[in-house]
């Protein structure tokens, strides 16, 4: 099971990003779970300065906008 986590404060593009990665996990089959962060000191960690952001098993995957379908099918290979 991949630990993906969408870094940011709550926005309306964090949650697109949060739903969006659990449509397409489903969608393919695959086992993930998702987590929601938006304490600073957690989004600081990952150096991370425009939100969201997706860690996926504790790698920085993409920052700064809702990521495409097709992103989010390759990390879940």
């Amino acid at each position: 099971m991949k630990e993906i986590k969408v870094l940011g404060s709550g926005c309306a593009k964090c949650v697109k990003t949060a739903e969006l990665i659990q449509l397409v996990a489903s969608d393919c089959g695959a086992s993930v779970h998702v987590v929601k962060e938006s304490r600073p000191e957690v989004i600081m960690k990952y150096g991370v300065m425009n939100t969201p952001a997706v860690i996926v098993d504790n790698q920085l995957m993409h920052s700064g906008s809702v990521p495409d379908r097709k992103k989010i099918e390759e990390w879940l290979k």
